[in-house]
């Protein structure tokens, strides 16, 4: 049988979202780099063969409108903090019944075929950290299983403590998100997404984008 997932992403409202990554860019063009990143992540998520629709959780009208625009679905952030968000997303609106992967929404280089291969292992509550080891950057649970996140500091470890299965592979985009103006150099350099490049080559802060996919 072929599985189809529900994808859940989170997204604070752009004026408060990674603020790590402040000046990074212009401070004025810091929420549309944010909206880029986010609309990248959407773009490949919703074209890997493995999800059947994508979900994000957010207050923001821009991440909103943008979402809608590719063909994802859009439910409002509870208000009770991310795993509140998560939870809500992935095991109310999602539903137990579904196959549900939840994922960090700065992953503008990941690849479709990464979330596929990462997707295609699950078969219990499973987790991939990111490029750092500490974080989480997708947990994933199969029909009639608890989301139960535990996003934040040290997510990796408290995810594998909990019975989370951790799951590898040679995923780079998938597992570097971008806190820091040095993850982003990092995505950069494996191929950033269409609209993330466009805004930093708009703003004259890299060529590197010249070439990406």
């Amino acid at each position: 049988m072929v599985r189809k997932w529900t994808a859940v992403i989170p997204v604070k409202r752009l004026d408060a979202a990674k603020t790590r990554l402040r000046g990074a860019v212009p401070a004025e063009r810091h929420p549309q780099l944010a909206l880029a990143m986010v609309r990248d992540t959407a773009a490949a998520v919703l074209s890997a063969s493995a999800v059947a629709e994508l979900l994000v959780v957010t207050d923001d009208p821009a991440v909103r409108a943008a979402v809608r625009d590719l063909g994802g679905r859009v439910a409002a952030d509870p208000g009770a903090g991310l795993n509140a968000a998560l939870r809500f997303g992935a095991d109310e609106v999602g539903g137990l019944s579904a196959y549900r992967a939840v994922l960090a929404g700065d992953l503008p280089a990941l690849r479709p075929e990464q979330l596929d291969e990462a997707l295609d292992q699950v078969v219990a509550r499973s987790f991939v950290p990111d490029a750092a080891g500490t974080g989480t950057v997708l947990l994933a649970v199969p029909p009639r299983a608890s989301l139960d996140p535990l996003f934040g500091v040290r997510s990796a470890a408290a995810h594998a403590a909990s019975g989370a299965v951790r799951i590898s592979g040679d995923w780079p985009g998938l597992r570097q998100d971008v806190d820091t103006a040095e993850d982003l150099g990092t995505v950069l350099s494996l191929g950033a997404g269409r609209h993330t490049c466009e805004l930093l080559r708009d703003l004259g802060l890299t060529a590197e984008c010249a070439s990406a996919a």
